[in-house]
């Protein structure tokens, strides 16, 4: 702004066009989406491919999650950012955004998967141990994936805003809603079709789950995109883990709500064995099903 030296005042606004301005947000995204490549690799290049899938065991299945998930939080820990060696851990934007994905990602397993079962008539197939018939392995998958995307959708969104910033409120508004809900479906829609050549995440009907159950998947994103983007974006306020922890919990309801709407006045995309997506309560309430 005013004061500050004229190629490196040049190079950071141009690079805030994408990037945040904040230091160490800005090198917690550039690292998420660096780190993005490696997990990639391992599970599209590499596990499915070469079909090693067909020799795990539950250990193995455990095994991949946790060796595509866990160097995201040990490589800032070992080798932090420049602007980050002089900030207590719990002021470092990657912990911040760790902690909101853990959350997201945690209740996003453990209770929405189910309205894929219920819903979507989607299933797991592949030996693996399970936390409420979940498998442990989507629950540290899903960390990475979910950073990935909601990297990608801060920094498009920044760039967007920067874009639309001359036009009336109501066209920006506009514009960015509409960003917001076709980014969601494009990324639910790339997920379902990246891992159709795993053959032990099934569908009973696959058309469907791409076209439809793309859709309620994306719901997922049409709250979580805008909401992750709130975190130390704004200069001045820097957010704690309190509120981060808040912020991804009521993120988390509100895509429940949704979701549940969703199954009570929609219903499933797909004829379903039992009745249990027509009950009231909630699809992982066991004693609905009958």
């Amino acid at each position: 702004m005013a004061g500050g030296s004229g190629s490196s005042t040049s190079n950071h606004h141009s690079s805030s066009l994408w990037l945040s301005s904040n230091p160490s947000k800005r090198w917690g995204e550039l690292f998420f989406l660096s780190y993005t490549p490696f997990w990639l690799t391992l599970c599209l290049g590499i596990v499915i491919p070469f079909k090693l899938y067909e020799r795990f065991t539950e250990l193995e299945y455990l095994l991949l999650g946790l060796l595509a998930a866990l160097p995201a939080f040990l490589i800032p820990v070992v080798w932090p950012g420049e602007a980050d060696r002089g900030l207590p851990w719990k002021d470092r934007y990657w912990v911040k955004a760790s902690l909101w994905i853990v959350i997201f990602s945690y209740v996003g397993n453990y209770f929405w998967t189910h309205y894929f079962f219920t819903v979507l008539g989607a299933s797991y197939t592949f030996p693996s141990w399970r936390m409420n018939d979940v498998p442990h392995t989507t629950f540290l998958l899903t960390h990475v994936c979910f950073l990935f995307y909601h990297v990608a959708s801060n920094m498009t969104l920044r760039r967007l805003r920067h874009s639309v910033a001359d036009l009336p409120e109501n066209i920006q508004w506009f514009t960015l809603v509409a960003w917001i809900l076709a980014l969601s479906y494009f990324i639910a829609y790339l997920e379902t079709l990246a891992i159709s050549n795993f053959p032990y995440y099934q569908f009973v009907d696959r058309a469907s789950m791409y076209k439809v159950g793309s859709l309620f998947y994306a719901i997922y994103f049409f709250v979580s995109f805008p909401m992750f983007l709130r975190i130390d974006e704004k200069p001045g306020d820097l957010w704690d883990l309190p509120r981060v922890a808040v912020d991804s919990l009521g993120a988390a309801m509100l895509v429940t709500i949704l979701l549940d709407l969703w199954r009570i006045f929609l219903g499933p995309i797909v004829p379903l064995p039992n009745k249990q997506c027509d009950q009231p309560g909630l699809p992982w309430f066991l004693g609905q099903a009958k």
